[in-house]
């Protein structure tokens, strides 16, 4: 069972197995249709496709009508009927990949594990790694899966909400961890939230320091040593972004590293500073 990473070779081996599900999560932010287009161009044989705004996502605004941020959870209800489309069985091995270094693919990395499920892997380097090792890619669409009988379990992981991200800025207690480019954390060039700058508190660990330069993550020892120092003790920490994606990356690093317990703040910078009332930090 492979439950963080898994690399070409090995996944090449599975592509036509039938208890293995693939799943192509490529995405543009600003550009919602990117990644069904590219998957359409070429995707790894026997991949489906999973939509990071309407299948790994779900309403922006609560049934209160506040803004939850640009990429809410949905209901695991919902998300488990959705992992039952795609034909994921409770001994299904599924694999993530995208062409991102994995910055969505961990989100539904993250997501399986949310609902349970811990046989969830992301392909280390991603569409670009499979295509270096001479893998071949499809524009054939996979035949629908029998529908798939997946339960519903007890989450693997642990989330936070906004009001105790609040109390956490004015009673302290946990780490805060913000995995935008250092520049929005700063408050510098943000072009997809409305409001620029970070939680007051908060760490910045950029997701992609998470990588080499090859597009794969750094080795378990590499990452321990700068997540430990950049994270402190899991436990008390809690992963953010600008919409609850990219957290996933470095809760992705964390696991890999061996260092568990992290949790997420799904909303992230995007539902914090929809509200005015909330404080906001500049600068780095």
């Amino acid at each position: 069972m492979y439950t963080t990473l898994i690399d070409p070779a090995a996944l090449a081996d599975h592509v036509n197995d039938p208890d293995w599900v693939i799943l192509d999560c490529r995405h543009d932010l600003v550009n919602p249709a990117a990644g069904r287009d590219a998957y359409a161009a070429g995707h790894l044989p026997n991949a489906q496709f999973a939509d990071v705004e309407t299948e790994l996502s779900g309403a922006k605004r609560g049934t209160d009508g506040a803004f939850r941020g640009r990429h809410p959870l949905p209901e695991r209800e919902v998300f488990i009927e959705q992992l039952r489309a795609w034909g994921v069985n409770d001994d299904t091995q599924v694999v993530a990949y995208d062409a991102h270094g994995g910055m969505f693919a961990a989100r539904l990395w993250w997501m399986l594990r949310w609902v349970g499920h811990a046989a969830v892997a992301v392909l280390d380097g991603g569409l670009p790694a499979w295509q270096s090792a001479g893998q071949d890619v499809t524009t054939e669409v996979p035949a629908q899966r029998a529908r798939g009988t997946i339960a519903l379990r007890d989450a693997l992981v642990a989330t936070v909400d906004v009001k105790a991200v609040l109390d956490n800025v004015n009673q302290g207690g946990r780490t805060v961890v913000d995995a935008r480019a250092p520049d929005r954390f700063r408050g510098e060039n943000e072009t997809i939230d409305p409001v620029g700058g970070h939680i007051p508190g908060a760490k910045n660990r950029f997701f992609k320091d998470n990588l080499r330069a090859d597009g794969r993550f750094k080795s378990p020892d590499q990452l321990k040593t700068e997540l430990e120092a950049a994270v402190g003790a899991p436990q008390a920490a809690v992963m953010q972004c600008g919409s609850g994606v990219t957290a996933c990356h470095n809760l992705l690093a964390l696991e890999v590293a061996g260092l568990t317990g992290a949790a997420l703040y799904p909303g992230s910078w995007s539902e914090w500073s929809a509200d005015p009332a909330r404080p906001v930090a500049t600068g780095s």
